[in-house]
């Protein structure tokens, strides 16, 4: 086993590298993890594991998935880094962020990149792994009951056919950390193609530095529209990577609509810039609809419940669109890159009603039905799974009483 593979230990090779740093000091912070005392491998998922060539832990190499993967023991040819953003959070400007108790390994090669999207890399990052400069006042740890949640809301969504980042691991220990009551602290290691979130592209417009945002754009380009000409520059990089953006993140909240799915936290800075869900904070899924619903107690208002997230996606794209109006130059060509957000959005919700409600062929009035469906739901507070579930048990006989189960749902009026 050669020096470079050796820290990684007894299962399995990983080779990392951090082609970030190659944008500028500016972009992040050298920061190594504190990790976790006698960390304990809980969570591992196979499939994420794959991604990077590596074989499922046995009994010998758990240990050593623990220490590396909690950010008890790094690469010292690849030391960790976290990088810097900015944003709005709940409509309003909060300036400098960054990478609060999140540290980025590296990037790893996949050994086949004909696995989940075709990336041929993936970034590699620790949350909970302690303080970084960008921690404010907080402490860097996630618990284990919030890690847990990310873990599995994340791998299950990714099977659901929702964009999202990887879940690879889970790592506990018995150190306290204290929430509103004692807890103990854990991490997971996550993956994407890409960390990059709108609020980097905010933090580099609102700060001035027009050249790092530029070197931003030409960094994240390639990996929202593979294959794009590298003679591609200036605002038309930018035009073609928030026009991307603007698609992607369509697509993604339309996903999120059709499973009642509420993300909770839906900040520029908790916005992925290639269109996967990010950051699993207070999030659920519904269960009786309420399209006014959120799981966060904080929104009073409930500016992120179900109801409003693809408004509020189209609001955080304006705000891309306007950090990067100094590349593009034209303030209107921008904003109208965002106006495309509506059609798709409602295209690509539109054919998941039709599916979701079993129409095999796209007639007039199918919008309408699906609407009046919503409306049902939403003034019997069905719940929303299982509804759209049962119908498949729904007979073809027009004269047929409804199936119990579903008749149940609308006990109010089960007709």
């Amino acid at each position: 086993m050669d020096a470079h593979r050796s820290w990684f230990g007894s299962f399995g090779p990983l080779s990392l590298r951090q082609p970030y740093r190659a944008l500028g000091p500016q972009f992040f912070s050298d920061q190594a993890p504190e990790g976790l005392p006698d960390p304990v491998l809980q969570l591992v998922s196979d499939d994420t594991a794959r991604l990077l060539g590596l074989q499922p832990p046995d009994a010998q190499s758990a240990t050593d998935w623990a220490a590396v993967f909690s950010g008890s023991r790094v690469d010292p040819a690849c030391p960790p880094i976290a990088t810097v953003y900015a944003g709005h959070q709940f409509g309003n400007w909060a300036g400098r962020l960054g990478d609060g108790r999140a540290h980025l390994l590296g990037l790893a090669t996949t050994p086949d990149a004909s696995q989940n999207c075709g990336y041929a890399a993936w970034e590699i990052q620790l949350k909970g792994a302690g303080r970084t400069p960008y921690s404010r006042f907080g402490d860097g740890r996630a618990v284990l009951r919030s890690s847990i949640r990310e873990f599995l809301c994340s791998e299950a969504m990714w099977h659901l056919g929702v964009p999202t980042t990887r879940a690879l691991c889970l790592v506990g220990s018995t150190l306290p950390v204290m929430r509103e009551r004692p807890e103990t602290a854990a991490v997971v290691a996550r993956l994407a193609p890409s960390f990059v979130r709108f609020g980097h592209f905010e933090h580099f417009s609102h700060s001035g530095d027009h050249a790092a945002l530029q070197r931003l754009v030409d960094w994240s380009l390639p990996l929202l529209v593979p294959g794009s000409d590298a003679a591609v520059s200036g605002g038309d990089a930018a035009m073609c990577l928030l026009t991307a953006a603007v698609d992607r993140t369509a697509r993604l909240v339309a996903h999120w609509q059709a499973l009642g799915f509420i993300h909770g936290v839906l900040n520029t800075d908790n916005m992925s810039i290639l269109g996967w869900t990010l950051d699993y904070g207070p999030f659920a899924f519904m269960d009786a609809f309420d399209p006014s619903h959120t799981p966060n107690t904080t929104d009073h208002l409930g500016r992120y419940a179900w109801g409003r997230q693809p408004a509020v996606a189209r609001w955080n794209l304006l705000a891309l669109a306007h950090a990067l109006e100094p590349l593009i130059e034209d303030a209107e060509r921008a904003r109208d890159a965002v106006e495309s957000f509506g059609p798709c959005f409602t295209a690509v919700l539109s054919d998941t009603w039709q599916r979701k409600l079993g129409l095999d062929t796209v007639e007039p009035g199918d919008d309408a039905l699906a609407d009046d469906w919503l409306r049902l739901l939403a003034s019997h507070r069905a719940d929303w799974t299982l509804s759209w579930r049962l119908l498949a048990d729904v007979a073809f006989d027009p004269d047929a009483p409804p199936p119990p189960r579903l008749a149940a749902q609308f006990a109010a009026d089960p007709a």
